[in-house]
C-alpha cells in the first residue's frame, strides 16, 4: 500500500474513533520510571485494568526494589487484574533489574535532559522494554512523537488492509506518526489503544461490532474512490498515448516530397569552355611526354 493511501485510511480510523471513545490522559506528575512501569502494565490491557495493576504495585510493596526482588509468580498474582499478568510482571521485573544495574538507583529523570534520539536509544537498551513501552514513555515522559500500538491494533489493521503481516511482525505501523500530527498524538494513541484492547480482549463486545462495521465500510469507500480516481488517470493516459500513436501513423502515411535536384553549374553546363582540373592536367602532361613527337 502506498504511503498516501495508508495516511488516508488512518485519518478515517481517527475520525471514527473520536465518535465512539473518549481520550484518556495519564497523570502529569509521574516520573519517567513510573511511566515506564505503567506502560509495562498497560501493554495489551485496558486503561482501567492498568490503573488498578499499577496502584497495586505501589500499595502492595514497600518500594521498587522490593518489586525487583519479588518472583514473577508473586508479581503475576498481584497483577491478576490484567489480561496477561505474567507477561506484565516479567516486563516490570526485568526493567527494574536493568535500571538498577545501570544506575544503582530507581530513577530515569536524566533522560529528560538528553536529546530525544539518545534518550530513546537508552530506553531501548533497558532489558524488558518492548516497542510499545518505548513509544509510550517517549510520548508521555519525553514529549516525543511516538504512538504506542498494542497487539490488538496490529491484528485489526491487518484485517482492515492498512498493514501487512510482515509489517506487523516489526511491531510498527508504517507512516503512523506522519499521518497523525504530534498535537493529536496523545489523543489518537489513547483512542487507538482502547480500540485495540477491546478488539483483543472482548472480540464479541456489542459496542465493538458497530465500530468495526463503520471502519470497514468507510475504508472500503475510500479505497473504491481512490481506485476509481487512479483508473480515470490511467484511462486518460492511455487515451493520450493512443492519440499520439495515431498522429505518428498519419504522418507515416503522408507522401514524402522528392529531394530537390540542384541545377548544374555553368562550368559543366556547356555555356563556357571546359576547364580541366588538376588531375586531368597532369595526365595530359604525361601523355604529351610519351608521344612520338616528344621522342
Amino acid at each position: 500500500m502506498s504511503s498516501t493511501n495508508r495516511q488516508v485510511l488512518i485519518h478515517e480510523v481517527h475520525r471514527v474513533l473520536k465518535e465512539h471513545f473518549t481520550p484518556i490522559r495519564p497523570p502529569g506528575d509521574r516520573t519517567v520510571l513510573e511511566h515506564l512501569l505503567y506502560a509495562c502494565c498497560l501493554e495489551n490491557a485496558p486503561f482501567e485494568a492498568a490503573d488498578e495493576a499499577f496502584a497495586k504495585l505501589q500499595q502492595a510493596y514497600f518500594d521498587w526494589n522490593e518489586v525487583r526482588v519479588t518472583t514473577i509468580t508473586e508479581l503475576a498474582e498481584t497483577l491478576s487484574c490484567l489480561p496477561g499478568p505474567a507477561a506484565a510482571a516479567t516486563r516490570a521485573k526485568r526493567c527494574l533489574q536493568s535500571v538498577f544495574e545501570a544506575h544503582y538507583a530507581f530513577e530515569l529523570e536524566h533522560l529528560k535532559k538528553q536529546k530525544l534520539g539518545k534518550a530513546v536509544e537508552e530506553l531501548e537498551a533497558i532489558d524488558g522494554t518492548s516497542p510499545f513501552v518505548v513509544a509510550y514513555v517517549t510520548q508521555h515522559a519525553l514529549s516525543g512523537h511516538a504512538i504506542p500500538c498494542c497487539q490488538g491494533i496490529y491484528a485489526l489493521f491487518q484485517n482492515l488492509g492498512i498493514m501487512t503481516q510482515a509489517e506487523a511482525a516489526k511491531h510498527r505501523v508504517p507512516g503512523l506518526e506522519r499521518a497523525i500530527p504530534k498535537t493529536k498524538g496523545i489523543e489518537f494513541g489513547s483512542l487507538l489503544h482502547q480500540l485495540g484492547t477491546e478488539y483483543s480482549t472482548k472480540p464479541e463486545s456489542a459496542r465493538l461490532h458497530p465500530i468495526l462495521a463503520r471502519l470497514a465500510e468507510g475504508l472500503q469507500k475510500l479505497v473504491s474512490k481512490r481506485s476509481k480516481g487512479a483508473g480515470s488517470q490511467e484511462r486518460a493516459a492511455d487515451s493520450q498515448e493512443q492519440r499520439e500513436a495515431g498522429a505518428v501513423q498519419q504522418a507515416d502515411k503522408r507522401p514524402r516530397s522528392e529531394p530537390a535536384v540542384s541545377e548544374p553549374s555553368s562550368a559543366s553546363s556547356g555555356s563556357g569552355p571546359d576547364v580541366p582540373d588538376a588531375a586531368d592536367s597532369a595526365a595530359a602532361v604525361e601523355l604529351a611526354d610519351a608521344s612520338p613527337a616528344a621522342a
